[in-house]
């Protein structure tokens, strides 16, 4: 069974369809290296992510290069590959994943690494390296989780650790060289070992005490007793994707990404991030406006978000800010913050972001006291946060969500306590807002990582943290705020692999065996088999949570941050102490050991250097109002681009051909377009009228022009007419609508006396799947005519589905109904 037999049969096809604006197609024949380029979780989450496509730009850049996506099929696509024997394949050629040079993982999650192995069992790949063929793609791993790649380490061949960008590269002529050489997999392996940054686990071994800590970490290979962390010294100058992949389907992050800057030295002593990423690295205010310009005019995004572990402490964060307002409040395109410290969230900043959207501010003090924020050294007061709240909700602010952590090191109840009155202080600081101020409440359970200062501490068990939650969530009730949490098995889960060792892979192939998923989402998260595989292996979970002695080997301990294990412990100790380390950003050097303060240094940008030169769009004109009535295709694989993806598609479009489309007013401007009805996902159509609305004179030509130069492969605009822009909309003034259906062979004799039946029959009920049931309609009040013409049923309607009349009068059921061509080939206006 083909794809395109597939894509019918699953729920949001669009996730496979690839052929997107910005995707990049070579001729796999005509390079030395290719490259799948793999995430381990959906579609929608996968292509959300900045990293994973700023390597794809930049393998596609080299030349005799070819990099391809794939993403963890949903559990119904599985199903459907696993029952016809289809191998997985990528995105762009439809080439199976073993077929590729070398498959490249990132780890964004512990929670997904079950879908790592599954995405290999369905690529007909051995899930162990030991038990793979010399001419097997190469697995390579890399992003966070990689700090601790030791859970995996029997499954890949080598990890990039640390910025990927320059090494990826290296690792790829590697490749090539070893290849032209004719070297065996040991000698490749060999051969990658020598690239800075690269870590190959077969060339360690792992001797472990009867107690079950770390006897010893042993180098097989000389002069390769640590892997460090491999650096990118200048942001500004590094590669960057300015024409982004634009996907069919709303994904997570639906918008432009432009990473300000990497890298954070604020110290919070939880945060693995702050010191894997060190040193700061800033992007430049010019550069950043270029890719911004470039990526909102090759896109058609709305919203553009300005990325950085903590964006607000950027240099230059204000100037910044007023010119992307300036240059785009006009074309109602909003800017966002993911992440903002709450002593960086002046008025002034504010001021400036609620000019387009007043979208919701995410703060977190994490603790609920003083004491224990000093202890985690984050570095600010109830004070700060309540002034900062107090600004928001006084600038019109209304929504505010809290995130805190439960279970830092010396917490204590009155820290938990703490908690909920602070939250409810930052309520009553909107007291007096308009409509009320809404403060929601998000817990995590803290979850030690590697290379942090609490990298040795004790993780609350399950029933610790369910304790912990009932409490929070019914003090909070009584408050009348809202509590969301992380689930306490999943943080248990997180925990166990953030810290775990090489053991753990028996386990996870255990679980993945027994049929574990996508287990960072709660609808398919299976705690139970997660038991059931780690008393098959004999391993007790909770042991991995356990407070590590200071003098124990870590199982990550060959892998260097760039920070020495001594730093480390002096800030743990310190943390005894409440001792505040200041941030070197503005503050003196805290000696955490990476800078080398010539190439690997910090690059700042200071408040007013390098000034954003915007030039302000012309507003439209007046209240002029135009409208021209296009005809539109939609056909191929374009056929599975449901109708809110297709309305999402044609919008974009918009803004990338730069069309004078007026568009709504409020805070969520839209373009007025009337679309038709909403075309069944899976039918093709010659007849999709759509009805723009303009603010100048544009010739209907030019219309269609501008559309197809920016449509996507099976959109095209056929052809338009100038109407006055009075005539009510397309979409109320359809009569009727002609369908033409492919029969399949052999066509049942009976059939033309089931058609005349049909048309004869007054009511003809029929049952359709609504939601988790049935409903009843009835499908005679729509149906105007049918008639058979060669080989082709013809279906002429004013209402109603085509794929649910067709299945009927072809008796055949609901999944193969949509499994028919059918075309929608014109419609009749009234």
């Amino acid at each position: 069974m083909s794809l395109q037999d597939v894509l019918p049969r699953i729920n949001r096809p669009s996730r496979y369809l690839g052929g997107e604006l910005g995707s990049i197609k070579k001729d796999l024949g005509q390079v030395d290296v290719s490259v799948a380029l793999a995430f381990p979780d959906v579609y929608e989450v996968g292509m959300s992510h900045l990293g994973f496509s700023i390597l794809y730009h930049i393998l596609n850049a080299l030349d005799g290069v070819a990099a391809e996506r794939i993403y963890a099929p949903w559990p119904d696509m599985e199903e459907h590959l696993r029952l016809h024997g289809e191998p997985l394949v990528s995105l762009e050629s439809e080439r199976p994943l073993q077929d590729f040079d070398i498959i490249g993982f990132t780890l964004q999650y512990e929670l997904s690494y079950s879908n790592i192995l599954n995405m290999l069992s369905l690529a007909g790949i051995p899930l162990r390296r030991d038990a793979r063929s010399e001419d097997a793609p190469l697995i390579v791993v890399g992003g966070p989780c990689a700090f601790n790649p030791e859970p995996l380490a029997d499954f890949f061949d080598c990890a990039v650790i640390g910025d990927g960008e320059e090494a990826l590269v290296e690792l790829c002529q590697a490749l090539r060289a070893s290849k032209a050489a004719g070297e065996s997999r040991a000698l490749l392996l060999e051969r990658l070992a020598a690239i800075p940054g690269v870590y190959v686990p077969s060339l360690f071994e792992i001797d472990y005490k009867d107690d079950g800590t770390l006897e010893a970490i042993r180098p097989l290979r000389n002069g390769y007793q640590k892997v460090r962390r491999r650096f990118l010294a200048d942001l500004d100058g590094a590669p960057y994707p300015t024409s982004p992949i634009i996907p069919f389907m709303n994904t997570v992050h639906d918008r432009v990404s432009v990473e300000i800057a990497r890298g954070c030295t604020r110290g919070c002593r939880f945060c693995q991030a702050g010191y894997i990423y060190r040193p700061v690295r800033e992007r430049s205010p010019q550069r950043i406006g270029e890719i911004i310009e470039k990526s909102l005019q090759r896109s058609g995004y709305e919203e553009v978000s300005l990325l950085s572990l903590s964006t607000g402490d950027y240099g230059c964060i204000q100037p910044l800010l007023k010119g992307l307002m300036d240059r785009y409040a006009e074309e109602k395109v909003a800017i966002s913050f993911p992440s903002l410290r709450v002593g960086s969230l002046t008025p002034e900043l504010m001021e400036e972001i609620k000019k387009v959207r007043k979208t919701g501010f995410t703060l977190a003090p994490e603790a609920g006291t003083d004491r224990l924020r000093q202890v985690i050294n984050k570095g600010i007061t109830e004070e700060d946060l309540l002034a900062t709240t107090t600004s928001a909700f006084a600038l019109g602010w209304r929504r505010i969500k809290l995130y805190f952590m439960m279970g830092l090191p010396t917490e204590t109840a009155e820290d938990l306590e703490a908690m909920v009155e602070l939250s409810g202080k930052v309520k009553r600081s909107g007291k007096g807002t308009e409509g009320g101020a809404d403060v929601n409440v998000a817990v995590s359970t803290f979850v030690p990582k590697a290379h942090t200062p609490f990298q040795w501490e004790r993780q609350l068990g399950i029933e610790e943290t369910l304790k912990n939650q009932g409490m929070l969530r019914d003090a909070l009730r009584r408050k009348k705020l809202r509590l969301k949490w992380h689930e306490a098995q999943l943080s248990f889960m997180e925990g166990v692999f953030a810290r775990g060792d090489r053991r753990l892979g028996a386990v996870l192939e255990e679980a993945v065996a027994r049929g574990c998923r996508f287990d960072g989402w709660r609808e398919h998260f299976k705690f139970d088999l997660w038991q059931e595989a780690f008393a098959a292996c004999g391993i007790d979970p909770a042991w991995y949570l356990r407070e590590r002695s200071e003098t124990e080997i870590l199982p990550w301990d060959h892998i260097d941050c760039g920070t020495p294990k001594d730093f480390f412990l002096e800030e743990r100790r310190r943390s005894r102490l409440g001792a505040y380390t200041p941030d070197c950003r503005t503050g003196e050097c805290s000696g955490c050991g990476v800078c080398d303060f010539e190439e690997l240094r910090m690059r700042l940008y200071e408040e007013g250097e390098l000034p954003l030169t915007v030039v302000t769009p012309e507003p439209p004109a007046g209240e002029e109002r135009y409208k021209i009535r296009v005809r539109l295709r939609k056909g191929g694989k374009a056929r599975f681009v449901s109708h809110l993806e297709f309305m999402t598609v044609i919008h974009r479009a918009v803004r990338r051909a730069r069309l004078p489309v007026r568009f709504s007013g409020g805070f969520h401007p839209a373009p007025r377009i009337s679309f038709p009805d909403a075309l069944p996902t899976g039918v093709e159509s010659e007849a999709e009228i759509l009805d723009f609305e303009l603010y100048r004179p544009l010739s209907a030509r030019e219309l269609v022009e501008g559309l197809n130069a920016e449509l996507p492969e099976g959109f095209r605009a056929l052809e338009g007419v100038s109407i006055d822009w009075k005539t009510p909309s397309s979409s109320v003034s359809i009569r009727e609508v002609l369908y033409r259906v492919e029969l399949p062979e052999p066509v049942a004799s009976e059939l033309p006396a089931r058609l005349a039946a049909f048309l004869a029959s007054e009511s003809v009920p029929v049952e359709k799947a609504k939601g988790a049931g049935t409903v009843t309609v009835d499908l005679r009040p729509g149906v105007l005519d049918l008639e058979l013409s060669d080989g082709a049923l013809l279906l002429r309607l004013s209402k109603g589905s085509p794929v649910l009349l067709a299945g009927h009068l072809l008796g055949m059921g609901a999944e193969d109904a949509r499994s028919l061509q059918i075309c929608k080939t014109a419609v009749v206006l009234g």
